[in-house]
């Protein structure tokens, strides 16, 4: 016998109780570091974990992928390539847009920001890299493309799926 498999009396068995799987909604803190240590991103210093559904594509693949198999109370630390997070830095991941298109009185800066639309009508982020007197260079690119980033992650508790659901019923009865 495991020891993540029990038997209370009277009850039948029990499997995994706590372990994340796909599906499951897990509580989490987590702090996020560039290679030289400089933090980007913490959820301690926000103090307020966030809830996540495992294995949805919530979070970037390794951060999810690292998660699998944790239990309540497990710590970890881990460290991401590039393909396991934001991808590499597309070279050509970059767009020429006329000034014409933003409001009257947009104030463009090199490195600021730009919230834009997909041609398939989706939020992208967009970085401006360039400007002219009729247009702005955008780098498409998500600002941590080509990083290697390392999160430090303390699961606080686990709600299996399957568990949830069967809450939701006897709740509403």
């Amino acid at each position: 016998m495991s020891a993540n498999n029990f038997t209370l009396k009277g009850k039948k068995k029990m499997t995994n109780i706590n372990t994340v799987k796909n599906g499951d909604t897990v509580t989490l803190h987590y702090r996020g570091t560039f290679d030289d240590g400089t933090e980007f991103d913490s959820s301690y210093s926000r103090e307020e974990p966030i809830k996540v559904t495992a294995g949805v594509g919530q979070l970037i693949s390794g951060f999810d992928n690292a998660l699998e198999n944790m239990l309540a109370g497990d710590k970890k630390t881990i460290v991401l390539q590039p393909e396991e997070a934001y991808g590499d830095h597309n070279p050509e991941s970059f767009t020429n847009l006329k000034r014409s298109l933003f409001p009257d009185g947009f104030e463009f800066a090199v490195d600021l920001t730009v919230p834009l639309m997909s041609s398939k009508g989706e939020p992208v982020m967009g970085t401006i890299t360039g400007l002219t007197e009729e247009e702005i260079v955008v780098d498409l690119n998500h600002p941590m493309a080509g990083k290697t980033l390392t999160f430090d992650i303390e699961v606080l508790s686990v709600a299996d799926a399957k568990e949830e659901d069967t809450d939701d019923e006897t709740s509403s009865s």
